[in-house]
């Protein structure tokens, strides 16, 4: 039962009406205060992409808690940030070898709009318009919010600087075909030239918390052509798909571009601990020489680069490419997708759509979604509501056999809320208690 001291983010303030408590998380499982395990289909907070207990990651922030928890980066350095701050210049295209350490995605998001706006003034030429899409989503904190435009990220606060946020041309479903993808490329065009030249896009490569939606192939290195056309710096949203989530390794790298600025979260340290990063190129942060107070970035937080946070990160990359995580999400994705693919034929579905481990089945209705979700759940199977999507996101761990109970499970749920007329399959099964074989 939820505490009744506990204020829940994003959330109702009632308390939930089937309400879970987890207590222990194995591998790609969670198990509730009930005893009942349950597949982890989102994946912690969907960032848990090398799974729960993961023993190398837990190594990984013991020892760097014995050795040293952190220490303010203001006032001095230490090898945990030094070592994830290297890796992710070699990891990242191009010149992007600059990196600001913070504690989460929202930080990371504040932090590169900061960045993107002061460096037109450090270079003599301020500009302060920003591009970005109306169901994107970046992050909780003033400046994130005012990214977006969906609904509930409005603040009704004065505006902190222009954003011309471009609509979809059509549906979610429609996004991915060659009309769409065309007119879509026009409205970021004609967003380029509504005005001043913009100082930034900020896009992310997945529409995650707009829908789980799936943008045309080749828009990014449409829109970065249109930033090296107007002299844009091009700001790419990596936070929920960074380091493997959509079957690469960065979400921006199915196009093959290079942006100027990469914020990053979530997956960096598979949720054991918070951290977030903003990467950019020298160039930018020798503007920064010319801030007129500081002679540099006037932003930071007390906890940003924690050590142990930074330990944790080193040893996610190495599992990410030891255990072959990014090929996995491919390979796990495309079979998840198949899978589900003929839940389209049901008069409830809209769309199956999908990139790597971010399948999304969308419905009809919010209220069938929720449906979904809570039947999954009776199932042994969590699974995450946006609106009225049905989002599986599972650790970057999932293997063959779970990929499998997953589908089953998931189209047991949608079987008893919107079977289609005529249609007989067998009753699903209930989720399993600790005694039984898993």
């Amino acid at each position: 039962m939820f505490a009744s001291h506990m204020w829940r983010p994003w959330s109702p303030v009632a308390s939930p009406a089937h309400p879970l408590t987890l207590v222990r998380g194995e591998g790609n499982r969670v198990r509730d205060t009930e005893g009942v395990w349950y597949l982890d289909g989102i994946a912690g907070a969907l960032n848990a992409s090398c799974g729960h207990g993961h023993p190398r990651l837990i190594e990984a922030a013991q020892r760097q808690m014995a050795r040293l928890a952190h220490y303010d980066l203001v006032n001095a350095s230490h090898p945990a940030a030094e070592r994830i701050t290297e890796r992710l210049a070699a990891l990242l295209p191009g010149d992007l070898g600059q990196t600001l350490l913070v504690n989460s995605g929202s930080e990371a998001t504040e932090a590169a709009v900061r960045i993107a706006l002061e460096y037109w003034r450090n270079v003599g030429a301020p500009r302060d318009r920003v591009v970005t899409f109306a169901a994107g989503y970046h992050g909780s904190t003033a400046l994130a919010l005012h990214l977006s435009g969906l609904p509930y990220t409005r603040s009704g606060w004065a505006d902190l600087f222009p954003v011309h946020r471009v609509a979809l041309p059509g549906s979610a479903r429609s996004a991915r075909t060659a009309a769409d993808a065309a007119a879509l490329a026009a409205r970021f065009a004609e967003a380029f030239a509504a005005g001043p030249p913009p100082a930034a896009v900020v896009v992310e490569p997945l529409l995650n918390v707009g829908g789980g939606i799936v943008l045309p192939p080749g828009l990014l290195a449409r829109i970065r052509a249109l930033c090296d056309q107007y002299g844009t710096l091009l700001v790419v949203d990596e936070v929920f798909c960074g380091f493997g989530r959509t079957g690469r390794m960065f979400g921006f790298d199915h196009d093959g571009v290079t942006p100027d600025i990469v914020t990053m979260s979530k997956g960096i340290s598979s949720g054991y601990v918070p951290l977030g990063a903003v990467t950019t190129t020298d160039a930018i942060k020798q503007s920064f020489q010319a801030e007129p107070l500081l002679r540099g970035l006037r932003y930071g937080h007390t906890t940003g680069g924690h050590a142990v946070a930074a330990a944790v990160a080193s040893a996610v990359l190495d599992v990410v490419d030891e255990e072959g995580l990014v090929a996995n999400a491919a390979t796990r994705g495309a079979t998840l997708l198949d899978r589900l693919g003929p839940l389209l034929a049901y008069p409830d579905v809209v769309d199956v759509r999908g990139l790597g481990l971010v399948v999304t089945v969308e419905t009809v209705d919010p209220a069938v979604a929720s449906a979904v979700v809570l039947g999954a759940r009776d199932r042994g199977l969590l699974v995450r509501q946006q609106g009225a999507c049905v989002m599986v996101i599972p650790p970057l761990t999932l293997t063959g056999d779970e990929t499998a109970q997953l589908a089953d499970t998931l189209l047991a749920a949608f079987d008893q809320v919107c079977r289609p007329a005529g249609d007989v399959r067998p009753a699903p099964v209930a989720a399993g208690r600790v005694d039984d074989p898993r």
